[in-house]
């Protein structure tokens, strides 16, 4: 009974939702990865896919080592579903992702799917969006004036770094910045909105209207779908 066994859960879980002839956005993370290597077993067995479209280099590389048909998104007429993880998700479905540095294109990929399945453990539940950080993405340039202002707004944080502490680059090759708010936000549209209005910030992690089915995933390795 470990989290691990809840990831897998809910990987497998979601991989069982796809159907042949689709085009399936993948999203980025160790729960997405879960995801992969089902989707992968599950084209093994028969299933065909017209493509998958990787959110990530990292999860590029690991649907081609399984044999995939990885395209860019540029190159699909569209997208049928993409599966994809969460940092946290509200009973409203309202989410913060961007810990693994690629929230941005995975909003995209999201936004241009017909629908977003979302793929979680059961500790990605919290009542309210903002319990733990908010991964904002930055531009390099002038990237200490836009932390300034988001400072004055009263959003204080730390930039992620690597472990050799340099800084932690996106998939989009900027920066990111973590906001840590000492309570939940009341209205996070609210601050996701006056964030992206300042000159420098790309996007925040906040997901709002996105998800549709919810798989979450149990330590003891039941699943369920909301």
């Amino acid at each position: 009974m470990t989290i691990e066994n809840a990831k897998k859960a809910a990987g497998r879980a979601a991989a069982d939702l796809i159907k042949n002839d689709m085009i399936v956005g993948l999203g980025t993370g160790s729960t997405a990865n879960y995801f992969i290597e089902a989707l992968s077993f599950r084209v093994k067995q028969g299933l065909y896919l017209k493509a998958v479209v990787p959110s990530s280099k990292r999860s590029h590389d690991l649907a081609k080592s399984l044999g995939l048909p990885a395209q860019d998104i540029n190159q699909v007429p569209y997208i049928d579903i993409t599966v994809d993880g969460a940092d946290e998700i509200d009973p409203l479905k309202r989410m913060i992702k961007g810990g693994g540095g690629a929230h941005v294109r995975e909003k995209i990929l999201a936004v241009n799917s017909r629908e977003m399945v979302v793929i979680i453990d059961e500790t990605k539940l919290v009542s309210k969006v903002g319990v733990g950080k908010l991964p904002v993405e930055i531009l390099f340039f002038g990237s200490p004036a836009t932390r300034n202002a988001l400072e004055k707004k009263g959003y204080f944080g730390k930039w992620r770094l690597n472990e050799d502490g340099s800084f932690f680059i996106t998939e989009n090759t900027n920066l990111t910045y973590d906001v840590v708010f000492d309570t939940p936000p009341l209205y996070p549209e609210q601050v996701h909105e006056e964030m992206i209005h300042i000159p420098g910030v790309i996007d925040t992690g906040f997901f709002f209207d996105i998800a549709g089915r919810v798989v979450v995933g149990y330590f003891d390795g039941h699943f369920e779908i909301q």
